[in-house]
């Protein structure tokens, strides 16, 4: 598959191992790890990152290394069924705090045109983005704009 901004060609996507039940060395109770991750989403980690450190850290000691092997729902599903969810998505939340960034950098460098193009490509994902967001988990009237990124991340 191309790549979206840029003439070079990748990889599209990497494969898990397919497994369909958690290894014999996870021996982890499923109520533990859904309050795990409840706990750590009132802490304010985003859902990749409840996975990385239940993986780490585990649940009483044991790593936890597919969430959706141990529960049987992944961590996303955890956080709807206990209203945990956070109120943006998360790889949307990640393309607004790149674009708040690099705008603020132009405005201190407005002379950067690499960066500038880097933001156009940014902003083209974003709103790309909302597009598919728009009516399920965003506000039907909801656009994208800086002052709104802003607003909602909380930069101010």
């Amino acid at each position: 598959m191309a790549r979206m901004h840029t003439r070079r060609r990748g990889s599209s996507d990497s494969d898990k191992p397919a497994a369909d039940e958690p290894p014999e060395w996870s021996d982890v109770d499923a109520d533990a790890v859904e309050d795990r991750v409840v706990e750590l989403a009132e802490q304010g980690h985003s859902p990749s990152e409840i996975g990385l450190k239940l993986r780490d850290e585990g649940v009483q000691g044991t790593p936890v290394p597919n969430v959706k092997l141990a529960t049987g729902n992944k961590v996303t599903e955890i956080l709807e069924a206990n209203e945990a969810q956070p109120d943006l998505p998360e790889d949307l939340r990640n393309l607004m705090e790149r674009a708040v960034r690099l705008r603020d950098h132009m405005d201190e460098n407005p002379t950067d045109y690499q960066n500038k193009r880097a933001l156009q490509n940014t902003q083209s994902k974003i709103r790309r983005l909302v597009d598919y967001y728009r009516g399920d988990e965003l506000d039907e009237e909801f656009t994208y704009s800086y002052d709104t990124a802003v607003e909602l991340l909380d930069l101010e």
